[in-house]
């Protein structure tokens, strides 16, 4: 215990050091300090010469009052503006490439740095009735910008709606695609996946650029005196009356500007700190969520009354996909056949199902469903449901109401649609988080929803990007008991990638393995188990797999050493060798008797499984070799880290993969 209390002592001590103050360096902190002085005597200023006595009546004099309405006008239809062009411009710049795109882009920011009469001489050069778009404007629709109204809309929306696509496009560019490339697979049309996924989701940083257009747009002056005049009732706006208050009533002036200051501090105080984070980090922050414990009958199918039993499609599709770019292979299977996706990182695994989703140019498959031909249609109509390996639940959804997304997303009616999702809920055992948000689940409770959303949407294919990953082992357990007999009434096709051997082994029919986007091995999972092609694979399994060369003596390992073998082959045929941990014998004195294979080694890692040992022995003679033995064989032999000890293999339990 006092171990313990000293540990937990010294992370308290921590976290105090790390709250501490740090003193700023003088050359640093004194040039700080004149610059909040610059910003902020400006402004002391305007408090200090504001005559409060007479600020109401200064601020209710009736050309103030009719500035003010007019600013407010001219500000909304500005902001309105903006909305309608600058979203979308936000969402292209985010999301699409294109030529021309960084030039596209400075455009945008220009009128930022542009000076505010320049933007309006440009503004009259462009639509006033001498300009480019002016004659043609005036002739065709009647339509006069310049001393109308309308005129010092546009000069607004011009200086103000960079402020609106900036900060959306970087909310955009924070998003991760996989939550709209999750809906639609989950068959949303792309306008419903921005209405319904993008916007809610990117809807603070939104907020803050239509607050802050807003605010820019009520402030303008420059763009505005220039492009549209100084009439008053038409385009006499708030700042232009300020302009006007300081050569006959300065103290009139005063009282305007601070009007204007205050509603632009209250727009800068409203967004600090409210709208700069996701809904996800803001709920999350909030609500520590723990892990909960299954009950002991989850792997079962418990419905509840007024429940829906969650339908099977009794359609049967089988799969047929022709590969290219960087994955190049050709998959055929069955209706209701699992295949697991294995292969190290780089192999090229969530790249081929993207191929089939139609959701990457790296690479295009040519897929057909039952009698139906896929290829050119768009992700959303193709039936192909994932899950990818982050879940990408949408934080602005409920659990059931992201489980129902896909049926909503096909057209069925919501009640219908929600009865359907928490069968499915139920179904996994998650059916008491229905009214949850994902910040609200754990890791494995989130995995288990964004499986049973994948379900619920009755694809054709089904794609799972490591669907149990975050879940416990004992969760994981059931949960794959769950997946399996669902698996079994199925009438597509599922493609399951995974680092799991016992996922791989228990839920697929067929295990593919892939090795730098093509197909190293396809084969059923015992075929795989016992003569593995990919060393990364074998190793997977819990093997000890060396790569080599025949010859007339034995096994000419490609890392170096020889290993001698019952099995012949073809001197200079390609082969992987398997040894299982088990056939390894340690021992700590060079060891007698039948076995050929003997090398010295070091002890460099010991860990548990099970009731085993595996022991990392490394040797100079051959490649890293993994043993396993029982704890009471370690301690009598002395295993610790670091140990020398000898290795020997019979050659007759060693088996030859050919490549």
């Amino acid at each position: 215990m006092s171990r313990l209390r000293g540990r937990a002592g010294t992370r308290s001590g921590i976290r105090v050091r790390t709250g501490a103050r740090t003193r700023p360096p003088l050359a640093l902190a004194l040039p700080a300090l004149l610059a909040v002085a610059f910003l902020l005597l400006p402004l002391i200023g305007i408090l200090v010469r504001t005559q409060w006595g007479q600020l109401g009546s200064h601020l209710t004099s009736p050309g103030v009052v009719e500035a003010l309405k007019l600013s407010l006008l001219v500000s909304l239809w500005a902001l309105a503006l903006s909305l309608l062009l600058g979203v979308p411009l936000a969402w292209l710049l985010a999301r699409v490439e294109f030529k021309g795109k960084a030039l596209v882009r400075s455009l945008v920011l220009l009128p930022m740095v542009l000076p505010p009469t320049v933007g309006g001489v440009a503004l009259l050069l462009g639509f006033g009735r001498r300009g480019l778009l002016g004659p043609w404007l005036e002739g065709t629709f009647g339509i006069t910008l310049p001393f109308h109204t309308s005129g010092a809309v546009v000069a607004a929306t011009f200086v103000a709606m960079p402020f609106l696509v900036i900060s959306l496009e970087g909310a955009l560019g924070g998003l991760k695609q996989s939550y709209e490339e999750t809906a639609a697979s989950l068959g949303a049309s792309p306008v419903r996946v921005f209405f319904t996924v993008t916007l809610p989701m990117v809807a603070p940083g939104l907020i803050a650029g239509a607050a802050l257009t807003w605010a820019r747009a009520l402030g303008e002056f420059g763009a505005t005196i220039t492009f549209a005049g100084n009439l008053p009732g038409t385009t006499q706006t708030l700042p232009l009356q300020v302009y006007l208050l300081l050569q006959d009533k300065p103290e009139a002036a005063t009282s305007v500007s601070l009007l204007l200051l205050a509603i632009a501090m209250g727009v800068l105080i409203a967004l600090r700190g409210r709208w700069t984070g996701t809904p996800v980090a803001r709920e999350a922050a909030s609500t520590p969520v723990p892990e909960e414990t299954l009950p002991s009958d989850a792997g079962t199918t418990i419905t509840h009354a007024g429940d829906a039993a969650p339908p099977h499609d009794s359609g049967r599709w089988p799969l047929h996909a022709t590969v290219t770019g960087f994955n190049e292979l050709t998959l055929d299977a069955e209706p209701g056949t699992t295949i697991a996706v294995v292969g190290e990182n780089g192999a090229g695994k969530t790249t081929l199902l993207r191929a089939l989703l139609g959701l990457t140019p790296r690479a295009h498959a040519e897929l057909r469903l039952g009698d139906d031909e896929v290829t050119d249609l768009p992700p959303h109509r193709r039936q192909v449901a994932w899950v990818p390996q982050d879940g990408a639940l949408f934080p602005h959804l409920t659990a059931v109401a992201n489980t129902a997304y896909g049926l909503r997303a096909r057209g069925v009616p919501r009640a219908r649609a929600r009865r359907e999702a928490r069968a499915w809920l139920n179904r996994l055992d998650v059916q008491h988080l229905a009214d949850r948000k994902p910040a609200q689940l754990s890791g494995g409770q989130a995995q288990r929803v964004a499986l049973a959303r994948a379900l619920a949407a009755r694809p054709r294919l089904l794609l799972l990007d490591e669907p149990l990953a975050a879940l416990d082992q004992t969760t994981r357990a059931r949960v794959r008991h769950t997946l399996r007999t669902h698996l079994a009434g199925f009438g597509g096709v599922c493609l399951i990638v995974t680092h799991d051997p016992v996922e791989a082994v228990s839920l697929a029919d067929r295990v593919l393995v892939l090795a730098d986007g093509r197909a190293l091995q396809d084969a059923p999972p015992a075929e795989v188990t016992r003569h593995p092609r990919s060393p990364w694979v074998a190793r997977m399994l819990g093997r000890n797999a060396w790569p080599g060369t025949a010859s007339t003596d034995g096994l000419a390992l490609a890392a170096g050493g020889r290993l001698v073998v019952a099995e012949t082959l073809p001197e200079g045929a390609k082969a992987l060798a398997i040894i299982a941990p088990e056939a390894v014998s340690v021992h700590r004195d060079r060891p007698g008797g039948s076995p050929r294979n003997v090398w010295p080694g070091t002890v460099r890692e010991i860990t548990a499984v099970g009731s085993r040992l595996r022991v990392l022995i490394a040797s100079a003679k051959v490649p890293d070799l993994v043993a396993e033995i029982t704890p009471d064989a370690a301690a009598e032999l002395g295993i610790v880290d670091g140990a020398a000890v000898w290795t020997s293999v019979k050659a007759t339990e060693v088996t030859l993969v050919r490549l």
